[in-house]
């Protein structure tokens, strides 16, 4: 059984775009720099052509990487997600018992997840701490740093996805 990979509309959006840009862009950039490379005589101690193949093994590597999470990918319409319930797509807000701190994340599949732009992946201790649980429910997160007290305030729809 193919294991999905969930992400938001935008999400995808992103990773369907990167692809394109390294298909029509990257990879013709990286053909010419070979070329010219290979102009430039012996290739044992020639630095521009190895770094460009170097730079080609990358751009190839990562559009097999794409088309993979792409084919395997399971578009999630956070607009329509449930509030009620911690689920993905969902921004929740919620308190650091510890320290009184209230901080918000929207989950996100682990591809479009950036903490310093508040969002989580679901797949994270937050993420899987968090999933399920309701307005009002406290819970324990394992960290590196420790265990984190939280008390969830608030769960809203994702309104960028």
């Amino acid at each position: 059984m193919v294991e999905r990979i969930p992400m938001s509309k935008t999400g995808h959006a992103r990773l369907r775009d990167e692809l394109a840009r390294l298909q029509s862009k990257d990879r013709m950039e990286v053909i010419k720099a070979i070329e010219v490379a290979l102009g430039h005589g012996d290739l044992k101690e020639n630095a521009e052509y190895h770094a460009a193949k170097e730079r080609q093994g990358h751009i190839e590597g990562r559009i097999l990487e794409l088309k993979d999470k792409l084919g395997r990918s399971e578009v999630i319409d956070c607009t329509k997600v449930e509030t009620e319930r911690v689920v993905f797509g969902a921004r929740v807000t919620v308190l650091e018992l510890d320290s009184d701190e209230e901080v918000t994340y929207w989950l996100v599949g682990a591809d479009e997840a950036d903490v310093k732009e508040g969002s989580i992946s679901v797949m994270s201790p937050w993420g899987q701490a968090l999933i399920g649980k309701e307005e009002g429910d406290e819970v324990e997160v394992k960290t590196p740093k420790g265990v984190l007290n939280l008390e969830i305030i608030e769960i809203n729809r994702g309104d960028i996805c």
